[in-house]
């Protein structure tokens, strides 16, 4: 069955690889290096496809095939982000649909990594001061405030806030704001 799901797949232009084991899998594929999926049988000898996919904790978007059909298993894959949960034997293009899905959400989520991971590099060019200007400015406070609760001046703010703006290769305060968002970086309480 692996080798006719690959066939079907690389006839499709798909580069696949079989492993006969969950363990296999997890132990041979490499998970951050490119964007990838997994079409996974329902029971496998050592993890079923769900306990898989669990380990795989949205890592990896998973397709389910299974050759007995169970409402509440599929029920359950869905719920831990299945792609699609489909009954062997699967048609062709009902499989190659679910591959695709699976395909473009990893490409999706491999952009998202490569995006923080870029983020996360101009983050660390920051020195700490700057991060605490950061901080306060994507808080919504101005210059004039963010000195204040510093203990220092506008025109020593107006510098930090200069450094990070060149640092992050970015020229609006909305633009900061969307990196902060998207690292995580929550807003600062006033003491």
């Amino acid at each position: 069955m692996r080798r006719a799901l690959a066939r079907v797949l690389g006839a499709h232009r798909y580069h696949t690889s079989c492993f006969d084991s969950a363990k296999r899998f997890l132990d041979n594929v490499e998970l951050e290096n490119s964007p990838i999926c997994a079409v996974v049988d329902l029971q496998m000898p050592d993890m079923d496809g769900i306990a898989l996919q669990q380990t795989l904790s949205q890592r990896v978007p998973v397709v389910i095939l299974t050759g007995h059909a169970d409402v509440s298993k599929a029920v359950q894959a869905m719920q831990a982000g299945a792609i699609d949960f489909l009954e062997k034997p699967v048609q062709d293009g009902l499989l190659l649909a679910a591959v695709e899905r699976a395909c473009e959400r990893a490409r999706e989520q491999f952009a998202r990594k490569a995006e923080l991971r870029v983020l996360r590099q101009k983050i660390e060019r920051l020195t700490p001061r700057e991060r605490e200007v950061l901080g306060w400015i994507v808080s919504g406070l101005r210059n004039k405030q963010v000195a204040s609760e510093l203990g220092t001046v506008e025109k020593t703010i107006k510098v930090h806030r200069a450094h990070v703006m060149q640092k992050l290769e970015v020229d609006s305060l909305p633009a900061l704001v969307r990196i902060a968002d998207k690292m995580g970086m929550g807003i600062v309480a006033r003491t």
